[in-house]
């Protein structure tokens, strides 16, 4: 039995991203709702973490519940994959292991987070700048997976364009798919994503009959950009990142701007999926959510302003039904 999604997947497809802090089961839940990508990816854990948790904390302690609760889902959501990042190789190989037993279709390496924290360990875009490493991390995230799909998320260089190199490099890998953010790290999130270094990757690929699966991510903003950008480069699927958040309509047929009356209905369904799911994880979390719902109709900043100021979801559902008594 072909237990490696990847291999499957019907062409083009569409993800969403796993973004730290945002791509969490509530989330995902409410793009379950309103029009569901082909693949969900998790928000990034800590393969060193993870490993830590099942070898000396248990499963009953904090640690080890934020963890659980990072990585939960539902059947519905598959194909899902597990993002990870680190430096030890060793780990890799023990948290896919532990990623594989809790039921996750494949597991993405990050080879692209610029934030300084993760690149401090080692872990995120600083791998661009130790191909060395990111060889050992792949052998050994491959043994792990035992033939369940593996990818890995990179940019396409560390300060500067290095497409033919970086990408060359992990295209030789083996890797079932290959995710390229069309930025540098240094540009962060900022500057336009170069769809034209996508379409390079896609080329080399070709060029050298490498297998790898190539999706392309960076500044798409809706569905007809994504299919745009798609059919330009040439990838296999596109990934979708910032452009989700407050909008789970993005991947339906329904492309429409929402009414106040839609969103204020969405904030609330997020609000109860966040409660039911999340034991341990703090409130602030959700206000990224919120805060994006809260656009693009009449009164939406001041209900923003009002959101922002909520400390728990009983007190954002109470302002929620004071401003629609209002509307």
């Amino acid at each position: 039995m072909n237990n490696n999604f990847w291999q499957n997947i019907k062409k083009p497809f569409f993800c969403s991203a796993p973004m730290y802090g945002v791509s969490d089961e509530a989330f995902r839940r409410m793009l379950l709702k309103y029009g569901r990508p082909d693949i969900f990816f998790t928000e990034m854990v800590s393969a060193d973490g993870l490993v830590y948790m099942a070898e000396k904390t248990g499963m009953d302690s904090k640690q080890a519940g934020v963890f659980l609760e990072t990585l939960r889902f539902v059947p519905e959501e598959r194909p899902i994959v597990a993002q990870v990042f680190g430096s030890r190789p060793e780990n890799f190989y023990k948290s896919v292991l532990l990623l594989r037993q809790m039921g996750f279709g494949g597991i993405d390496i990050n080879a692209g987070c610029p934030d300084k924290n993760i690149e401090k360990q080692g872990a995120g875009a600083s791998l661009i700048k130790n191909p060395g490493l990111v060889k050992e991390i792949i052998a050994a995230a491959k043994e792990g997976a035992a033939g369940s799909g593996l990818s890995l998320k990179t940019r396409i260089g560390h300060d500067a364009k290095e497409t033919e190199d970086w990408i060359g490099f992990l295209l030789e890998q083996g890797l079932d798919a290959l995710i390229i953010h069309g930025r540098t790290r240094s540009q962060g999130f900022g500057g336009k994503a170069d769809w034209l270094m996508i379409k390079k990757t896609v080329e080399l690929r070709d060029k050298a009959s490498f297998r790898t699966i190539i999706v392309g991510n960076g500044g798409l903003t809706d569905m007809k950009d994504a299919k745009n950008k798609l059919e330009e480069s040439g990838v296999d699927g596109a990934m979708i990142g910032r452009a989700l958040i407050g909008n789970p309509w993005f991947f339906s047929d329904q492309a429409k701007e929402r009414e106040g009356a839609e969103k204020t209905k969405a904030i609330l369904e997020h609000l109860a999926i966040f409660e039911e799911n999340f034991k341990i994880k703090n409130f602030d979390d959700v206000k990224k959510h919120l805060a994006a719902y809260a656009s693009g109709f009449l009164g939406a900043k001041e209900l923003r302003m009002e959101l922002m100021k909520a400390k728990s979801v009983e007190e954002a559902r109470k302002v929620v039904a004071e401003f629609g008594s209002k509307s």
